[in-house]
């Protein structure tokens, strides 16, 4: 009774942390793209002087590190539903780009942090005014390049994985696939892309809470 109970659970813990996931990265990704429409540089447009667009980017920070939890717990509640039936080679890929996304989202969100922390002290020209721009680049590129490219690789691995086991159907796979394209090839030239991300983490969720409801044991037959 307690493993079919616990079996049960799993899946409601992977959807209600997988939806919270999701819309804390896609609250953090709006904002930060309504401050910098276009990875702007500060140089040239000065958004670390607006107060209003300084607020919106620390409070896209704020939020960063409770979506890595929350990613986080729904990684091991997927891999707990998953269990022993699990693809070694595909469970490493899910697992390994999964921490480094944590890693890369959380490495830009520090460099964005630090930039907004010595604004002050940095004057407006010479090489202050470009290691100011270099900072900037270094989290935007750290966030759309490379902690993009690992989200891709988790997205395909979960839909892999997913579609084998039987725990998707087609279409949610190919929807994954599909993400897992955009975010490697789409996310560098086009604005706003990233939130496919988040967006098909929400769907998952949304499912696999949907499904874990609709899987009701069997009652007992009458003795």
């Amino acid at each position: 009774m307690e493993r079919t109970h616990q079996t049960l659970r799993t899946p409601r813990a992977a959807g209600l942390v997988g939806i919270l996931f999701a819309l804390l990265l896609g609250a953090a990704i709006v904002l930060m793209r309504l401050a910098l429409p276009d990875g702007e540089s500060d140089v040239e447009h000065g958004w670390l002087t607006d107060p209003s667009r300084r607020r919106a980017v620390q409070t896209a920070l704020d939020l960063v590190p409770f979506a890595g939890i929350f990613f986080l717990w729904f990684m091991g509640a997927v891999r707990a539903r998953i269990g022993e039936a699990e693809d070694q080679f595909l469970a490493t890929v899910f697992l390994g780009s999964g921490l480094l996304f944590v890693a890369t989202l959380f490495g830009a969100a520090a460099a964005a942090g630090s930039l907004l922390v010595t604004a002050a002290d940095v004057s407006g020209a010479g090489s202050k005014a470009e290691l100011r721009s270099f900072g900037q680049h270094f989290a935007y590129s750290l966030l759309t390049t490379y902690s993009m490219r690992m989200a891709a690789v988790f997205t395909f691995s979960t839909s892999a994985i997913g579609r084998r086991l039987g725990v998707f159907p087609r279409w949610l796979s190919l929807l994954g696939y599909l993400v897992a394209l955009t975010l490697l090839f789409v996310t560098d030239n086009v604005a706003w892309s990233e939130l496919v991300f988040p967006l098909w983490a929400l769907i998952v969720s949304v499912f696999i809470l949907a499904a874990s409801f609709r899987r009701r044991p069997a009652p007992a037959a009458p003795s």
